[in-house]
């Protein structure tokens, strides 16, 4: 979520800054002038796999009913990707920048300028592209993952965050300030369309269906979420949480493995929403800890990793019945945010938003790898590459 006025609120919430971990902390390298390289994206090539699900004409199949994420299993890179360079980018919403982490050494690499507010690094549809989304200077930074070099920057409205339609023809800004979702050509990146939600303040996050017809976005400043029909591009229904916090409502979303409900974090309930699969109704309340904002799943997807950002933990849900399996506690503290798995499964990297730092976790037993000193509000990083055979967006949601 922006750094807005409101959000400010929460700081009063946020435990002290942390000291950073006793390894030393590597000089930082000077900033980089952008490189003028441009990047295209293209659509991965049909399959003929059959389908489980009626799904969205154009969608890659779905090949597992009890598990939509099964084609992005531990160390399930796609042959094109292997060659990119493991890097981890962070986008920082204080500073403007993206700061590139090398995950071997867990050191800074390289700085670049990017804009005003950056706010997340989004893989593009084909995971050919990552983007740098800039919501205050309306534009997107992108990054060729085989090189780590940024592009030209692209026009586009708003991008507060940014997903994919699953038949990738379209790319969503969510345009959080402007109240609406912006539809693009992610080739060209000529706009297709608008659809406005003007009772969705704070439009925010979102998921996909299994069949990838409806996408739910979530209303963080309305405490509802947006239920959107993919094909047509409208808006379907507004479903309201049984509470309505409107200050940090409904952050992040994610569809359990079999697609039978929707996870929603809800910062100010400290806990999740459950949503049904259908996306019609709230079914019952989980409660994890303070601020919980972002939920990653594991590479088994038996997993579902919460971030309690108000309280610097981590709460271990078992996926499919959202039963806590454990809880892990930030040594002295902290505010994880955004981030995503690695590709083996192994760790957990997170941004913490109000402490400039990046923490790594392990996901055998969520101890503290790393804590790693960074700029100013890092928000939604990448870790990359990501397995997977397409990309949803956000920081990495592949299937």
């Amino acid at each position: 979520m922006p750094f807005h006025g409101r959000a400010l609120l929460a700081l009063a919430c946020v435990a002290a800054l942390t000291a950073c971990s006793s390894a030393p902390a590597a000089e930082e390298p000077p900033l980089t002038t952008a490189a003028t390289t441009t990047t295209t994206t293209t659509t991965p090539p049909p399959t003929t796999t059959k389908s489980l699900v009626d799904g969205l004409s154009g969608m890659p199949p779905v090949t597992d009913k009890h598990n939509v994420y099964a084609d992005a299993g531990a160390n399930m890179v796609q042959d094109a990707l292997k060659q990119d360079k493991p890097l981890v980018y962070v986008p920082h919403s204080g500073s403007g920048d993206v700061w590139v982490i090398d995950p071997a050494t867990f050191q800074v690499v390289a700085k670049y300028p990017a804009g005003i507010e950056l706010q997340h690094v989004v893989p593009s549809y084909d995971m050919r592209t990552l983007y740098a989304t800039d919501d205050q200077g309306d534009h997107l930074l992108p990054f060729d993952p085989k090189t780590g070099q940024p592009g030209q920057k692209i026009p586009v409205t708003d991008p507060y965050n940014m997903y994919f339609t699953p038949d990738g023809r379209s790319a969503i800004s969510v345009a959080e300030r402007l109240r609406k979702l912006v539809w693009y050509d992610p080739h060209t990146w000529k706009q297709q369309g608008e659809t406005a939600v003007p009772d969705c303040a704070g439009v925010d996050h979102a998921d996909f269906s299994p069949d990838g017809k409806i996408a739910v976005f979530t209303c963080e400043f309305a405490g509802r979420v947006a239920v959107i029909d993919i094909a047509t591009h409208h808006l379907l229904r507004m479903i309201d949480m049984p509470q309505r916090h409107t200050v940090m409502g409904p952050q992040d979303i994610k569809l359990a493995p079999d697609g039978s409900v929707y996870y929603i974090a809800d910062s100010d309930a400290n806990g999740l929403w459950v949503l049904d699969g259908a996306a019609t109704r709230v079914l019952r309340f989980i409660p994890t800890g303070g601020g919980a904002h972002g939920l990653y799943l594991s590479r088994d997807a038996k997993q579902l990793y919460v971030t309690n950002r108000h309280e610097g933990s981590v709460s271990v849900l078992d996926s499919y019945t959202g039963v806590e399996l454990a809880k892990w506690r930030l040594p002295g503290g902290g505010s994880p945010d955004m981030g995503n798995v690695t590709a083996d499964g192994s760790q957990l990297w997170l941004s913490g938003r109000y402490d400039k730092v990046i923490y790594v976790l392990s996901t055998k037993d969520g101890s503290l790898l790393k804590k790693i000193p960074v700029g100013n509000q890092p928000h939604g990083l990448c870790v990359w590459p990501q397995p997977g055979r397409y990309s949803l967006g956000h920081t990495g949601i592949t299937r």
